[in-house]
């Protein structure tokens, strides 16, 4: 019994971390700096909101795949795995595409309520991390937990984990840029551009290795 809590609590803490992981940064950090939801687009709120959609794509697919997965007692493919990570660092040169784009548009000032989809797109976004990310993570858990149900409990609370800690890391960073770019155009313009290159670089630096493996194999 101890042994299961303890497994359930790291699980969630594993999550938490999880959330850090550069490219859920990149892609959540470029979602944000590049709507258009006015002067507020980099307060709390907005940036909790995006980070709590993203989350809930990310738990959801871990959840699925995982069932999937425990129940037929298998594991992902190593091809299909890689396949993921792959959409992974398209979505990331996508995302930085779009937000060098939107940066670049003439009079392309953010409005409020100029963009209605602000949980759309992360939701999605966070159903690839899951996705890239649920074959390796159901091995780990069903190699440390007795039971596949017990693996899947504690797959769930590895993605309630990573929503927190995206959403926690959100809200100081709505806090913190918020405030430094409000009423800053300049501001919110450079770090919209500084993000979008920035998920632009680790999305071609993520898929390299991935399409050099895949043409190999």
């Amino acid at each position: 019994m101890w042994i299961t809590a303890t497994g359930c609590a790291l699980g969630l803490a594993a999550g938490m971390r999880h959330a850090l992981e550069p490219d859920h940064l990149a892609a959540v950090s470029a979602l944000v700096t590049s709507n258009r939801e006015g002067e507020g687009s980099l307060g709390p709120k907005v940036v909790t909101r995006y980070a709590a959609a993203w989350g809930a794509g990310h738990a959801l697919v871990l959840v699925l795949v995982g069932a999937a997965l425990f129940a037929a007692r298998a594991s992902m493919p190593e091809r299909l795995s890689d396949a993921f990570e792959l959409l992974v660092a398209l979505m990331l040169v996508v995302l930085g595409a779009r937000g060098l784009r939107r940066h670049g548009l003439p009079h392309a000032h953010p409005h409020v309520g100029a963009d209605r989809s602000t949980g759309a797109l992360p939701f999605v976004v966070g159903l690839t991390h899951g996705l890239a990310g649920s074959g390796a993570l159901v091995a780990a858990i069903g190699a440390a937990q007795p039971s596949p149900a017990l693996g899947l409990f504690t797959m769930a609370l590895y993605g309630v984990g990573a929503g927190l800690g995206m959403v926690l890391l959100a809200g100081v960073f709505g806090l913190t840029l918020g405030r430094a770019a409000s009423g800053r155009a300049k501001v919110l313009g450079g770090l919209s551009v500084a993000t979008s290159l920035a998920s632009v670089v680790l999305g071609i630096a993520w898929g390299a290795p991935i399409v050099q493996r895949l043409a190999g194999a």
